[in-house]
């Protein structure tokens, strides 16, 4: 239904409308700005988009981040300098983006879901990449990443990145996202292993509720990575200028990650599936035996209530209500009742 609400927002308006269709979660937007060769780094955060726009002819390899896709007016900046298509920058601040992959005359263009955890909750949004002749722009939902590594990687002049051109920073980049999908299944997998103890010493509404938000969240990430796979499949096979062909074999190894992770995906999912039928018997059991407890004694209380009942009528002649030990005698065979349906339920292993 919220997906509906925001597509709202873009009724009447042409093709190619940039117009911001998520929450803003940011005041304003973040520009970081990484610019480097093999000898060289610059890095520093600039405030003004028009700062970045001489490095896009230098030789060396300029990565913009973009924190914050609200300024539509900010989008609309980068994509006349870089000669970005309206549609791809209609993409870019549509948050609910399938992942896929779309080549350009004059770059290409790559959209994929990044999860991470932050402060014990699973963080998702869209991340979208522009990869240029000698630039790499990577658009943000908000501030806080996973590519800090990569970061560190730039800075240090022994790694590889430094000797390579944006497409192997934007292979860093897919390959962090992937590698962080590892991070979040095995933290989900703690999770679920907290909560199957919890489930078998004492469920409660809340480990319900907490299973079906990692059932979701689990079908979310399922949502997100089976197109991812596609997209990492067509980029391994692209022959495009703006991949060299020293670093397509990276880009297909990609694939064998994101097959892992998938089967991890249904594993978990297969498992949380288990666990709430597991939960719904646990429950069933229970109540069953609750059940079970209430039906005995109502079962032993029937033959005193008959007792009861008969002795409750306002008859005028029965014998036994003038006899002097008529009460006592009473009283001995309801407890004699009782005791005899007990040590039979007992004997059935009913009790």
């Amino acid at each position: 239904m919220n997906l509906l609400k925001r597509f709202s927002k873009k009724a009447g308006l042409s093709p190619g409308s940039v117009v911001y269709l998520g929450k803003e979660r940011l005041d304003k937007a973040r520009i970081t700005l990484i610019d480097y060769d093999e000898k060289s780094i610059e890095e520093k955060e600039i405030q003004q988009i028009e700062e970045s726009f001489p490095l896009k002819d230098t030789p060396t390899v300029t990565w913009i981040n973009i924190d914050g896709l609200h300024n539509t007016k900010l989008i609309e900046k980068i994509g006349e300098h870089f000669n970005i298509h309206p549609l791809i920058l209609e993409d870019i601040v549509h948050p609910d983006q399938r992942p896929k992959m779309e080549e350009l005359e004059s770059s290409l263009y790559i959209v994929c879901r990044m999860f991470y955890m932050k402060e014990a909750d699973i963080v998702e949004e869209q991340l979208s990449l522009i990869i240029g002749a000698n630039y790499l722009i990577t658009f943000q939902e908000m501030d806080g990443d996973i590519f800090n590594p990569i970061r560190e990687r730039i800075r240090n002049e022994k790694f590889k990145v430094r000797k390579s051109g944006p497409d192997y920073l934007a292979y860093s980049i897919l390959d962090a996202i992937i590698d962080n999908y590892f991070v979040l299944l095995e933290q989900i997998e703690g999770r679920i292993e907290a909560l199957e103890d919890e489930l078998l010493d004492n469920p409660t509404h809340e480990t319900l509720h907490n299973l079906h938000k990692l059932k979701g969240r689990m079908s979310s990430l399922r949502r997100s990575v089976w197109p991812f796979r596609e997209t990492i499949v067509n980029i391994g096979r692209l022959e495009s200028p703006f991949i060299k062909e020293s670093t397509a074999p990276y880009l297909r190894d990609l694939y064998d990650h994101i097959i892992q992770v998938i089967d991890s995906i249904e594993s978990l999912r297969e498992t949380i599936s288990g666990l709430l039928d597991a939960y719904l018997s646990v429950i069933s059991n229970r109540m069953n035996e609750v059940m079970k407890v209430l039906t005995l004694i109502a079962t032993i209380f029937i033959p005193l209530t008959f007792l009861v009942g008969v002795y409750g009528m306002n008859f005028r002649h029965m014998p036994e209500l003038e006899w002097s030990w008529g009460y006592p005698v009473l009283w001995g065979i309801m407890v004699f009742i009782a005791l005899s349906m007990i040590a039979f339920f007992k004997r059935k292993r009913w009790l």
